[in-house]
């Protein structure tokens, strides 16, 4: 028998609505879950069971919403007014701030109940948080939305806000074996997030399934429209110089899901990445630099001693950049968007690794975020899901990358080609 805490996000709103289900019942599941797990994972950093509880029962008796009492999840670098946001530093240890994020309040207003705040990097950079990858305690969780992908792995919520800069959504994802979905860039709004790069900073989920992400999003039409159409997407296999940094068996995986695909009746073309789009790729951390180095300007100049040597020396790597270079940078980003456009000539979705390979084996380096840049400076809509098995029994991820402001396509042949994986998603 499915446990309260393991239903995915649109069943439990659907058992809510039709009142098979109360929101109290689903968010004393989640939290008797986080009390036997989270010692050990250490997704939560802030949690009100007793404020949860009475929300939830609430949202009982109003039954109001899209969302109609479902618990969430808040990565810390996103702001709560009845909860800390610590944005995962210790400058910021106890602070509170004064309103809710313009993404939490929508979810409120829709009847989702706010569980807790989830562990994040400092400053969602790469010094990693406390959390462990719920599949093996050993292994990083990815970063930087570390808290969120792992207390949506571990049955603990049914969905938590992340965010991404680089890979922080996708990497998480990939390792901890979930669904992550970093829309078009400001689908999500923003307001409320720390920045660190604001041309790239964009506000996603994690959950369970790619059905439960469209959901929470664009509500229950739009998942209804997923019946319709059942014929697998074009799919444009993206090659790359990145490629020479993932494991022989997520390129293994990769393929050989490529290779089912097409034997299903998926077309699958080939493309090379464009050496613009290459060169875009390695800038990407250059543009970061410089606008993180101001987005941090007054931690840097009155709390410098509080920030880790690791965030120091990324800050620096901006330290030598003009603005008239910045904008430069900007304007091949531009270039590099009406570039990537020609990748669908002949694909509705590209596919692309998500990480390097399985979740390594470390507790100090959350893996490398290199193969979300491109499509996070481009500000596609990317979803990540997991695609095969890495030698040691662990998800191997890959990206779904769908054309700007097409995010339902995008999640519509997601959830076709995530059907055909078979792992559950």
């Amino acid at each position: 028998m499915t446990q309260l805490n393991q239903l995915g996000a649109r069943e439990a709103v659907r058992r809510m609505a039709e009142g098979s289900l109360t929101s109290e019942a689903l968010v004393r599941a989640c939290l008797e879950r986080i009390a036997e797990r989270d010692a050990a994972v250490g997704a939560f950093v802030d949690l009100d069971p007793e404020k949860a509880l009475a929300s939830a029962r609430t949202a009982d008796r109003s039954r109001a919403g899209t969302l109609c009492g479902l618990p969430f999840a808040v990565k810390d670098i996103i702001e709560t007014a009845d909860l800390g946001t610590a944005y995962g530093s210790p400058i910021y240890r106890g602070h509170r701030a004064v309103a809710d994020a313009g993404c939490v309040a929508s979810a409120r207003e829709e009847g989702a109940i706010l569980l807790g705040k989830v562990a994040t990097s400092e400053f969602a950079t790469q010094t990693p948080a406390k959390t462990r990858n719920p599949l093996d305690l050993e292994r990083t969780p990815g970063g930087s939305s570390s808290g969120s992908a792992a207390a949506v792995a571990d049955l603990m919520v049914p969905v938590a806000f992340g965010t991404q800069t680089t890979g922080s959504i996708t990497r998480p994802a990939s390792y901890c074996g979930v669904v992550g979905y970093k829309p078009t860039y400001g689908l999500i709004n923003s307001a409320g997030v720390k920045h660190l790069s604001h041309s790239q900073d964009t506000v996603g989920l994690l959950t369970r399934s790619v059905e439960d992400a469209l959901f929470f999003v664009f509500g229950e039409p739009a998942v209804n429209r997923l019946v319709r159409d059942d014929r697998l997407p074009r799919i444009g296999l993206v090659r790359s110089s990145q490629w020479g940094h993932a494991s022989a068996a997520a390129i293994s995986e990769i393929e050989a899901f490529i290779t089912r695909m097409a034997a299903l009746g998926a077309q699958v073309h080939n493309i090379t990445l464009p050496q613009e789009l290459e060169l875009l790729a390695e800038e990407q951390g250059r543009l970061f630099a410089y606008e993180a180095r101001q987005s941090l300007k007054h931690e840097w100049l009155t709390a410098r001693d509080q920030m880790s040597p690791r965030l120091i020396q990324r800050l620096a790597g901006g330290e030598g950049i003009t603005a008239e270079e910045y904008l430069e940078m900007r304007r091949r980003v531009e270039e590099g968007k009406r570039k990537t456009a020609l990748l669908f000539a002949d694909a509705d979705v590209l596919l692309y690794p998500a990480a390097d390979g399985e979740a390594e084996r470390s507790m100090i380096d959350s893996g490398s975020p290199r193969f979300g840049a491109l499509w996070t400076v481009l500000q596609l809509p990317t979803l990540a899901l997991r695609v095969g098995t890495g030698a040691d029994g662990l998800p191997i991820g890959a990206q779904v990358i769908g054309r700007h402001a097409d995010d339902v396509s995008l999640l519509h042949a997601a959830h076709l080609l995530a059907s055909k994986a078979g792992f559950g998603q």
